[in-house]
C-alpha cells in the first residue's frame, strides 16, 4: 500500500512568497501615500476658517475714513489704500487700513488666536469697482493669502462696495 504525500513543492513556495510581496509593496505604497497627505483637508479647512476671520473683520469696517456712520450719505472721494497717520490694527476703521497687514502668527484685532502656529496671513486692498460693474473709486478689492505650514498657500478674495 503506497501512500500519497501531499504538500507544496519549493517552486510553489517560492511564487507564493513572491506574490504575496508585490501585493503588500503596492498596499504599503498606497497608505504611505494617503497617510503623506491625511494633514491637508485639515490645513485647507483652517486656512479656511483663518481667512474668514480676516474677512468678516475687515467688511465690518466703513468703506473709507470719510465715509459716515452708516454709509449714507455715499462716500464720493477718491479711493484711498493705506493706513491713516498712526493706527493701529486695534484701532483700524475702514477697509483701506488693513492694506499691508501681515500676520505672523496670525491675529485678531483683539490679539492672538490659538491653533495657528505655522500659519501666516497677508492682506492686500486695492480699488476695484471696475472688476465689478462700478466707478473705479466706489469698490475695494481684500485678498487675504493664507500660508500654512505645509507650505501651500490660500487666496481669498472679497469685495467692499461704497454705499
Amino acid at each position: 500500500m503506497r501512500r500519497e504525500i501531499r504538500g507544496a513543492t519549493l517552486v510553489e513556495l517560492v511564487i507564493t512568497i513572491v506574490i504575496i510581496s508585490i501585493a503588500i509593496a503596492g498596499v504599503v505604497g498606497a497608505f504611505a501615500l494617503i497617510s503623506g497627505r491625511s494633514a491637508d483637508p485639515l490645513n485647507e479647512t483652517r486656512a479656511i476658517a483663518l481667512a474668514q476671520l480676516y474677512v468678516d473683520e475687515i467688511l465690518a469696517k466703513k468703506y473709507d475714513e470719510q465715509t459716515p456712520q452708516g454709509g449714507v450719505p455715499r462716500y464720493a472721494g477718491v479711493c484711498n489704500i493705506g493706513a491713516d497717520g498712526t493706527e493701529t490694527r486695534a484701532s483700524f476703521d475702514d477697509v483701506d487700513d488693513y492694506d499691508g497687514v501681515s500676520d505672523t502668527p496670525p491675529a485678531s484685532a483683539l490679539g492672538g488666536i490659538t491653533g495657528y502656529s505655522g500659519f501666516s496671513v497677508e492682506v492686500s486692498i486695492t480699488c476695484a469697482g471696475g472688476e465689478v460693474g462700478l466707478p473705479a473709486s466706489q469698490a475695494k478689492r481684500i485678498d487675504v493669502l493664507v500660508s500654512a505650514p505645509d507650505n501651500r498657500r490660500f487666496v481669498f478674495s472679497a469685495y467692499r462696495a461704497n454705499f
